[in-house]
Order: structure tokens, then C-alpha cells, then sequence
């Protein structure tokens, strides 16, 4: 039911308009009433009456400047005013107030109900037309976020069909970059640079950003560029327990699929290492594939034996079996997938040791142990004999020429902490794969590489300050390039802003100092 209140400072109107109208016949419920404009504004604001009624002359504040305050409060609410003095400036001002009507003294029945149904009338149609618009912005979100997962799943076919749920040209699109969250549900943000559309798969809530503006030639854009970005991820990082893994930013929206795979892989390795806040694709880096378009258990398979994960190697295992039995697979189609899977797990082996013939003989001894076996169950057994097998080798590899290329990162990460070091870079310098690097460095050091990273460029950061070096440069100097990131990841570490730090320490800022 709707509210209503009246306010005037004759009191033989606020009680003839209170007992001789019939509110309930038109469905509304009289809030109040009020003699005088302060003591109105307050029933306003504690009631939110939906109709006000309003004389123009009341003491302390009159309807119109009353109305003002109303307006810019609750600019829904349905204005009606009179007065006994018929002058054209209280007319005007009173329209541009939005007022729906004016009734002059005195105040009649029939004035009244006559206001009144023209007064339901319009809050009807504003009510169905409210329901319209949302169900007309809901149909359009559904269209936008279809169009989207549209693109993800299908790629560029799909583009022309976002543009114009988009509303705009292929040429005022700067680039695309997706993000995976992983925790508690987080509202998309709005901003003239950039529209984030937020979608969910079945397993997944994502964040597709699409980058506005217009490219140079052969420019890519860069999230860590992109202010508006930087600053939403940044305080998404606060929330504990939620991890925000972005895939890198493409100039081409057909590209969005691969950027969604970048922030997979991301997400990945951040669940693994227990990671929070903002992980990035480039700081984890990208394995060179041998075999590309891996099914989700190969690569699940692949990630268990580098991590030496006996439980998760048979639950890739068990959804392989799965996955033969759903696809009605002949026997020989069974074994060539077997002998895919045995052969990704001595490349596994092959990154750590350059001889795999311990763990896996040849092509043709393996073709021949299966060609003896008769039953699915057999032959799965035997998979699954071979690849723990595969796995005990790797535990057993792992020894103190593996710590030691540890220890060689270590330094390497010493050495050059200013730059842009990325984990593959790190990998490469010391020769293994990025992949196994990342879970051998966690293993050795109890830490992983992003965590140990970061506090190395912490604490040359807190040295640089003591020094007397300013904020911006400190922060520079450490490897970030962004100041604000830099300010928050210092104060999360050390409970205080590098300023506060640098001042702590008779260091202060100087003119202009961030």
C-alpha cells in the first residue's frame, strides 16, 4: 500500500483532508501530518511517504523550498501543493520542482479526488513501466552475458553478435581480458573506459573485460595500464580467502577463449599454493606444450605427476575410465589412448631426467604387455601400475641436484628482483620446466615462488626507504611499476604505508612525496 502525508499550518485543513477523504479507496495509508516544514522534512525522512500533499506558506520552511529537500532525497516522491495565494512565480517554481499538480485554496472534496485519480493514475503507469524497463535491462543483461559465453566457447564467430549486444564498432574495442573468481561472489564495476560483463559457467564465475578505446598499430593493451582495472583488482586482493586469477589482455576479442584458458591455468596454480588476492598469468607463466589440446584429466595427469600427487594421479586415472566407458571406445582405440597417457608421463619424467627407459620402455614392449591382455580391467590395471610407477620415479628424483637448482633461483631472484621476473624466466635460468620448478621451489622452500618474490622486493623495499629513497622510486626500483599496488602489498606485509615506514625512520616525505 502507498503512503501519504500531509502538511499545512491550518489545522482545520490537516483535519478536513485527514477524516473527510477516503484514502484506503484509493490505496493509500496516511502517513502523517505536519504544521510546519522542519518538523514535515522529518516525517519525510522517517516515514518515506510515497504522496506528499503540501501547502506553500508553513513556517520554518515552505512547500517549495520543502519539495527541494524531498526531491533531492527521494526524487520518486509524488508532489502535490496548494496555497491560497494564485501567483505565477509559485506556479513556476513549483512545475520546475516536478509537482504534478497545483490546487488553490480553499481546498474542496472534489478537488481532492480529483487530484487523487489522476495522481493513482500516474504511479500506475510509472509502476508498469518501472516493470517494464527491468524486465527489458534483464533480457538485455541475458543477451550480453549469452553473447559473451558465446564468444569463450565458439571465439570469433561469435564476435559480431557482442558487438551489438555491446552497442558498439569493432574499431572502439582496445582488447579483452578475463578473469576467474574463485571464492566469495564479487560485484562487476563500471567505468567509461572499460565494461566488465559478469558471467557464470557451470563451475566458474567470470569477469570478461572488455577495454574501450581505439589501438595503435599492432598495440596490445596493457592490464597493468589500465588504472580503472588496477585499482578494482587491488581491492579485490583485501578480501580474504578469494582468489582473482586474470588470463592476459589480447587486442582481438576472438582471443577471449585463450585469455579465459590463461586464468584457468592461473587459478590453478594459485588453489595448489593456497595463493590469495590477485594472481596473474604472466607472474606464473606458460609452459611450453609439446602436446597441445590436452582433455582436462591429461592435464590434470601431467600437473599430478609433477606434483608427485599419488591421490590426485587416480582421480585423473578414474576419470579417464570414465571417460572411455561414456564414449563406447573399441578395445584398440582404449589401448592408443593408454599408450597417449603413458607417453605424456615420460615427458613428465623427461624434463627432471633425460633417460625414461627405467620407468618406461619402448613402443614396442609396451604394445606387446598389452596386446596379452583380454579384459578393459586388465588393461586398465595395467595403466594404472605403469603411471605409479612413472610417480615413485619422480619421488625419487627429486634430490639434491633439484634443491640445489633451487637454491641457484634463489639467487637469481636476489639478483634481479627490480625486474620484471616472471617464474618461467626464473625456470629457464636454472633449466627445468616452469611447471615443476614452481612445485619443486614450494617443496624446498615452504613457500611459493609469487610469496617468496614478493618478499624479497619487500625487504630491499624497507632498506631503500631507510635510506631515504622517496616512495615512488622505492617502489620502482622493487619491481612495481604501479605505486598503489606497491603501497598496498607493503602495508599488508608490514601493517603501515611505505610513507608512514620512510617517516617512522627520520626520513620525511619531501615536497610532493606520495
Amino acid at each position: 500500500m502507498l503512503r501519504a502525508a500531509i502538511f499545512d499550518d491550518e489545522y482545520i485543513v490537516l483535519q478536513g483532508l485527514k477524516r473527510m477523504i477516503d484514502w484506503s479507496r484509493y490505496g493509500v495509508e496516511l502517513a502523517g501530518t505536519a504544521d510546519n516544514g522542519h518538523t514535515a522534512l522529518e516525517l519525510v525522512r522517517s516515514h518515506q511517504p510515497d504522496i506528499i500533499l503540501t501547502d506553500i506558506r508553513m513556517p520554518g520552511m515552505d512547500g517549495l523550498q520543502l519539495i527541494e529537500a524531498v526531491t533531492q532525497e527521494k526524487p520518486d516522491t509524488v508532489c502535490i501543493v496548494f496555497s491560497g495565494f494564485n501567483e505565477f512565480e509559485y506556479v513556476r517554481r513549483a512545475i520546475g520542482l516536478g509537482v504534478i499538480d497545483y490546487l488553490e485554496k480553499p481546498i474542496t472534496i472534489d478537488k481532492i479526488e480529483a487530484t487523487m485519480k489522476k495522481t493513482m493514475e500516474r504511479i500506475e503507469k510509472e509502476q508498469q513501466f518501472g516493470v517494464m524497463k527491468q524486465r527489458y535491462e534483464a533480457s538485455r543483461r541475458d543477451l550480453l552475458e549469452k553473447a559473451v559465453l558465446d564468444l569463450l566457447f565458439v571465439g570469433a564467430a561469435a564476435e559480431n553478435k557482442l558487438y551489438q549486444q555491446l552497442g558498439l564498432q569493432a574499431q572502439e574495442i582496445a582488447g579483452v581480458t578475463v578473469i576467474v573468481l574463485y571464492g566469495k561472489s564479487t560485484p562487476a564495476i563500471e567505468h567509461p573506459g572499460c565494461r566488465v560483463v559478469q558471467v557464470s559457467t557451470a563451475e566458474e564465475q567470470l569477469l570478461v573485460l572488455i577495454h574501450l578505446g581505439i589501438p595503435g598499430e599492432n598495440a596490445d593493451v596493457d592490464l597493468h595500464k589500465t588504472e580503472p582495472i588496477w585499482e578494482y583488482l587491488l581491492t579485490l586482493e583485501e578480501t580474504e580467502q578469494s582468489v582473482y586469477a586474470s588470463g592476459r589482455t589480447y587486442s582481438s576479442l576472438a582471443d577471449a577463449a585463450r585469455s579465459w584458458r590463461e586464468a584457468r591455468k592461473a587459478l590453478r596454480y594459485a588453489c595448489f599454493f593456497a595463493e590469495t588476492g590477485w594472481v596473474r598469468f604472466e607472474d606464473v607463466g606458460e609452459e611450453k606444450e609439446d602436446h597441445p589440446e590436452l582433455s582436462e584429466w591429461e592435464e590434470a595427469l601431467v600437473f599430478s605427476l609433477r606434483a608427485c600427487d599419488q591421490e590426485g594421479l587416480r582421480h585423473s586415472l578414474d576419470a579417464f575410465e570414465q571417460w572411455t566407458g561414456t564414449a563406447r571406445l573399441t578395445p584398440e582405440r582404449v589401448e592408443q589412448e593408454m599408450l597417449k597417457l603413458l607417453f605424456l608421463g615420460a615427458d613428465v619424467l623427461r624434463e627432471t631426467v633425460e633417460d625414461a627407459s627405467q620407468a618406461l620402455p619402448s613402443m614396442r614392449i609396451l604394445y606387446q604387455e598389452l596386446n596379452t591382455l583380454d579384459t578393459l580391467e586388465s588393461m586398465f590395471g595395467w595403466c594404472r601400475s605403469r603411471m605409479e610407477k612413472l610417480l615413485h620415479v619422480m619421488e625419487a628424483v627429486r634430490g639434491p641436484g633439484k634443491h640445489n637448482a633451487v637454491r641457484q633461483a634463489t639467487v637469481y631472484m636476489e639478483q634481479h628482483y627490480g625486474q620484471s621476473l616472471s617464474l618461467p624466466e626464473v625456470a629457464e635460468h636454472v633449466g627445468m620446466n616452469a611447471n615443476y620448478f614452481s612445485l619443486l621451489f614450494k617443496e624446498e622452500m615452504g613457500i611459493s615462488y609469487i610469496k617468496y618474490l614478493t618478499r624479497i622486493r619487500m625487504e630491499h623495499a624497507k632498506r631503500l626507504l631507510i635510506e631515504g629513497m622517496r616512495v615512488h622510486e622505492a617502489s620502482e626500483k622493487t619491481g612495481y611499476y604501479n605505486h598503489r599496488h606497491f603501497g598496498e602489498v607493503f602495508k599488508r606485509t608490514f601493517g603501515m604505508t611505505p610513507g608512514q615506514y620512510r617517516e617512522s625512520h627520520g626520513r620525511g616525505q619531501t615536497r610532493g612525496e606520495p
